[in-house]
């Protein structure tokens, strides 16, 4: 007997949930810069605070931000945060957030994830897709690389020796 692939799929969240995602999205994104950009743990916490009302600063009322669950069937997986943004003179579908809850990782639930973002962008008529990323997220770059996207630019830095 095989075993079926779960139905994955997004859903909006709901307000009741929405407190908990800012909560762990602020979370998952200091972490990110201070591990993988290099500030400390006090930089990267108000770094975090100050981003999200500069970007959410509606909550889930925000113009063009998209907040989803992600589920696998029907079982809360992750989350997906998506934003349509005029860059450098087009419109894109901007990935601020794709995270898979840690016990629900490697099952393809992220894959699938970036796919059904994909399918919301060309629902909205958008055919470009863009995110950033942390060098040292190798997991995620892989990830993205496999489905086809490619670096258009990278920040580098090196920590120096001090006598």
């Amino acid at each position: 007997m095989t075993a079926t692939q779960p139905t994955v799929r997004l859903r909006p969240i709901t307000a009741d949930e929405f407190p908990a995602f800012v909560a762990a999205s602020k979370a998952g994104y200091a972490e990110g810069i201070e591990v993988h950009g290099g500030q400390t743990h006090e930089a990267a916490l108000q770094k975090a605070e100050a981003d999200f009302p500069a970007v959410l600063p509606m909550g889930l009322e925000t113009p063009g931000h998209h907040i989803f669950i992600v589920e696998a069937d029907g079982a809360a997986v992750g989350r997906l945060w998506l934003a349509e943004r005029e860059m450098a003179g087009r419109r894109v579908m901007f990935v601020y957030d794709v995270t898979i809850d840690a016990a629900h990782q490697g099952h393809g639930y992220g894959r699938a994830a970036m796919q059904l973002a994909e399918a919301e962008a060309k629902a909205r008529g958008i055919g470009r897709i863009e995110l950033n990323v942390f060098g040292g997220n190798d997991v995620a770059r892989g990830l993205y690389r496999s489905l086809g996207y490619v670096e258009t630019s990278a920040q580098m830095a090196k920590v120096l020796d001090l006598p």
